[in-house]
């Protein structure tokens, strides 16, 4: 599979296709081989494999000084923006394809955040800088961890629970803000130990051992994962270099980190495209087309709706950068990831996964192979001249 991923990171760069479709495309090309029969994706796999160095490596590189500036926008897209599109998508199944409400919130709420996995990597791959990317990879990973954390407490309550709206309240609170604490204490106890090495190899150790561990343990105490290892990522990447990493230190852990990012992403694609391909859409064409549009829907419902607040803020965000905003919306990883564990007494879980898979394929093959001209038909990016 590295291999494949090798090849085919080479292949797209020469036809100048996004490498995320590239790796999809080639993903349903190795199912049909009987070499990749035995693989699986699996909720555990993307969870205590993939995602940990993915939002790692994300956060580690976004300066604080920045997202300071865009703080308060970009926490509204991830809160309220995320309930937004969750109802959105929720009354849109629900109406329209005639899901129950339980399957229909449940499938609201697991597609509702846009994913840092395909997100990234599709701007990385267009080459954005400055103010916009921050906007999307920040937007994109805070709302990863709210549409987590929402995802949890929902099933529970809809699942069997029985739980009261304070108590979904409460359980909502404690799970993000415990997820914030134990990503702290774990970043800063690894600055800690990093400040206390002189070798790059230990440095770089130390970081991994946080990166897991901070998603492991705020996971263990049913945390949320994905906001620790948030937190412990910026807590290192922004005070680490300047105050405990050797010089040599730096250069090698951000280094390590490009590559461990490169490496999880190759693999998630690559297994996108391999579960996708072994799923059977035709029964469920239509739902899935209405999955499509009302979860566009959603996204342009929280992406326009938030920023209309900030219309007249110094800090707004122009209306073009809006587009690029809710049409880079990709869903991905995490989406799957939370169909995937899915209980198997869950009413619909085949039908929630099936259409699940369909909005990924849609956003990362669609979505993915269309931004890039958008970007630079709104002037975001340089055209680049032909050879």
């Amino acid at each position: 599979m590295l291999l494949v991923s090798a090849i085919v990171a080479t292949v797209s760069q020469r036809l100048r296709l996004p490498y995320t479709v590239g790796l999809v495309l080639a993903g349903v090309v190795m199912a049909l081989t009987s070499a990749t029969s035995q693989v699986h994706l699996t909720k555990h796999l993307i969870f205590n494999a993939f995602l940990p160095p993915l939002i790692f490596e994300a956060a580690y590189f976004i300066p604080w000084t920045e997202l300071r500036r865009d703080f308060s926008p970009i926490t509204v897209l991830a809160t309220v923006g995320v309930l937004i599109a969750a109802a959105v998508t929720a009354a849109g199944m629900h109406f329209g394809a005639q899901w129950s409400w339980p399957s229909a919130l449940l499938f609201g709420v697991l597609i509702s955040a846009t994913d840092p996995v395909s997100v990234i990597a599709t701007f990385k791959d267009a080459g954005v800088h400055g103010r916009l990317r921050l906007l999307v990879e920040a937007e994109s990973l805070f709302n990863d961890g709210t549409a987590a954390v929402l995802f949890a407490v929902v099933s529970a309550a809809l699942l069997g629970a029985g739980m009261s709206a304070g108590a979904v309240v409460l359980s909502f609170v404690v799970t993000v803000v415990g997820g914030v604490l134990c990503g702290a204490l774990v970043g800063a106890a690894a600055l800690l130990l990093i400040g206390r090495a002189t070798d790059h190899l230990v440095e770089i150790s130390f970081t991994v051992v946080a990166a897991y561990g901070s998603f492991l343990l705020a996971e263990q105490f049913h945390l949320s994962g994905v906001l620790a290892t948030l937190t412990a990522g910026m807590l290192i990447g922004n005070i680490g270099p300047a105050r405990a990493i050797t010089d040599r230190g730096r250069e090698a852990v951000g280094a390590f980190w490009e590559y461990a990012a490169f490496l999880a992403n190759s693999l998630i694609f690559l297994l996108i495209g391999l579960r996708g391909a072994r799923e059977s859409f035709a029964a469920l064409l239509v739902p899935t087309l209405i999955a499509i549009a009302v979860v566009l829907a959603g996204r342009a419902a929280s992406v326009y709706g938030c920023c209309a607040f900030y219309a007249r803020a110094a800090r707004r965000i122009s209306l073009q950068r809006q587009h690029i905003l809710f049409w880079g919306g990709l869903r991905g990883a995490l989406a799957l990831a939370l169909a995937l564990g899915l209980p198997p007494e869950t009413p619909d879980r085949s039908q929630i996964l099936t259409v699940t898979f369909g909005v990924v394929a849609f956003s990362i093959i669609v979505q993915g192979l269309t931004i890039t001209p958008l970007l630079r038909r709104l002037g975001e990016i340089e055209t680049k001249p032909h050879s």
